[in-house]
């Protein structure tokens, strides 16, 4: 009852350009757009796939697409989606371990995931890519 008769006000501040998130806030909403754009991408990945490997004419066309420079951008970005996802998809597999729950744990972890996210796809984009 002592809960009831201390109700806490809470500010209501739907202009959503003004609200600062927290860095965990920030990777939740990026690991949700990224899982997103890897599912509705995926039928160009997989047509990229099966053209590639149908015959050696179709390999030349695939490799066409790929050698163009905003095709480069663009599989850069998937290589990040991807990368994003997978190394915060361990972040809340640990989470859900109750491991890094505290709040300095977590920001060090997002931090982390932005870091090691953003590495590999420099790594993996240099070897695949260019």
């Amino acid at each position: 009852m002592a809960e009831m008769a201390v109700k806490k006000r809470r500010p209501k501040n739907l202009d959503l350009p003004t609200i600062r998130l927290p860095l965990p806030g920030i990777l939740s909403i990026i690991h949700r757009i990224s899982g997103a754009a890897l599912f509705l991408l995926l039928p160009f990945l997989l047509w990229l796939l099966q053209s590639s490997l149908t015959s050696p004419e179709s390999f030349a066309a695939a490799r066409a697409v790929v050698g163009h420079p905003l095709a480069k951008i663009v599989l850069l970005g998937l290589i990040w989606f991807y990368m994003h996802h997978f190394c915060a998809g361990i972040r809340y597999l640990l989470l859900d371990l109750h491991k890094g729950v505290e709040l300095e744990a977590a920001r060090l972890s997002s931090k982390i995931v932005f870091a090691v996210s953003i590495a590999l796809t420099l790594i993996i984009g240099a070897k695949v890519l260019w």
